[in-house]
């Protein structure tokens, strides 16, 4: 099982460390963040040891009490006895009188980058990740939150690290499982990570489950070449889709293909009426998949339903120089790229899809020294992807990536050098134990 190390970058994270000292948090600089305080100045305390001396009722001695609304924590100003909390020791024989299920749904709660601290502290719980009534819990809870995954190749080793978005901290996860292709990333849903690549001359695609280290490969397509992928997983329904689209060939366009885990085989649909691509990075919203086109120009939209390809003239925005389509929550499909002709004028700008009106409307501009500390050079490339509403910016040689909250419109940086790879492939990941490769 796999062992997960705490990177010696955590805490590198998401404020530059001017910020820290000089104790300034911009709003637009900084990330929804959750701490949990425990014993800190900050917090409220309301034991009767937290109140001893505390209280004095002598008029000339009387001290000023400063509050906040009704609400927030209470933050006392007070020059008193110090209030000590007694660290409470719970006996060994409580934890193990506590219940099968009671102790599963107690551990499903916890972060599963936890987990594996937690296995060392007996064989009961060295072997829940084995256990079915532990992952049927883990699958009802909630989401550990968005995370990011980075992958590369150090002396053709495969290297992994997971930046946690809530905890603020990085993570590295062993690779070595993987087989010694010559494959890449193509991108991760529902704790599923795929990748394709090839075995000496043949062109294959794997799907595999970083925590439980499982994987395994896919049977071969209809027309096994190297193809343009993107996978999709049903949590429902237990099962995960790839898709393989309209690629070119030689002199000829490869149909779509489609994998399906519950009946494991490709299965072959239309061919892309499209001549010309815009660009090979697509998005998946509300069980379509959006491709840029200039011939003809616009969007191409693949029902995975139907199977059925449909053109969408919604027509780019003027001096576009590179685009990227993500996939938002609710059925909101972004547009981001860099736009203006000179590079004095270039900016980075976001717009949103209107349906009903199949127009771009911009929704949003990164601040200008965002955009010079990302792309100091004009011709500077950078990758683009996203998830649940929130973007990610990475650029090839800043090793640093730039997020932004749609929602919230806050902009944040995301160091650690697990970027700095010049050979980085990096998407959103979403950590879960329950994610089947079969």
């Amino acid at each position: 099982m796999v062992e997960i190390a705490e990177s010696s970058e955590s805490g590198s994270g998401l404020l530059n460390s001017t910020q820290v000292k000089s104790g300034s948090l911009p709003e637009e600089d900084s990330i929804h963040r959750q701490v949990s305080s425990f014993g800190s100045s900050g917090s409220r305390n309301t034991s009767p040891l937290g109140r001893i001396g505390s209280r004095n009722t002598s008029p000339s001695r009387q001290k000023v009490v400063k509050t906040k609304p009704r609400g927030l924590d209470e933050e006392t100003v007070t020059t008193f006895v110090k209030a000590v909390q007694p660290d409470v020791q719970m006996e060994d024989n409580i934890w193990a009188m506590l219940p099968e299920d009671l102790l599963n749904e107690i551990l499903a709660r916890v972060p599963p980058f936890m987990i594996f601290r937690l296995r060392s502290v007996c064989k009961r719980w060295n072997s829940i990740l084995q256990d079915h009534s532990f992952l049927k819990f883990h699958s009802q809870v909630p989401s550990h939150g968005p995370c990011l995954l980075t992958f590369w190749k150090n002396s053709q080793t495969p290297q992994c690290s997971v930046f946690s978005l809530p905890l603020k901290q990085w993570f590295r996860i062993p690779f070595t499982f993987l087989p010694q292709w010559a494959f890449w990333l193509v991108g991760s849903s529902g704790g599923l990570v795929c990748f394709s690549g090839l075995d000496v001359l043949t062109f294959k695609t794997l799907v595999c489950n970083p925590l439980t280290q499982t994987w395994r490969t896919l049977p071969s397509m209809h027309y096994n070449q190297q193809r343009q992928l993107l996978m999709v997983v049903d949590r429902k329904d237990r099962s995960f889709k790839v898709i393989a689209t309209s690629d070119i060939y030689g002199d000829r366009s490869l149909p779509t293909e489609v994998y399906d885990s519950k009946i494991d085989k490709w299965s072959l649909h239309q061919t892309m009426p499209a001549v010309n691509l815009c660009s090979s990075k697509m998005a998946f919203c509300d069980s379509r998949l959006y491709l840029e086109t200039l011939s003809p120009l616009g969007l191409m939209m693949y029902r995975l339903d139907t199977g059925q390809w449909e053109h969408i003239p919604a027509k780019f925005p003027r001096s576009l120089l590179d685009g990227y389509l993500v996939a938002g929550t609710h059925k909101r499909l972004f547009l981001v790229g860099r736009i203006g002709l000179y590079s004095t004028l270039q900016s980075m700008r976001i717009w949103e899809l209107d349906h009903s009106k199949v127009v771009w409307v911009e929704i949003s501009r990164m601040p200008p020294r965002y955009f010079r500390a990302l792309l100091r050079l004009s011709a500077e490339r950078f990758e683009c992807f996203g998830q649940d509403n929130l973007i990610c910016f990475t650029s090839w040689n800043q090793g640093k990536g730039l997020l932004y909250d749609v929602d919230k419109k806050v902009w944040s940086w995301i160091a650690g050098c697990a970027l700095q790879s010049y050979n980085s492939q990096v998407c959103f990941y979403e950590p879960r134990f329950d994610a089947s490769i079969y």
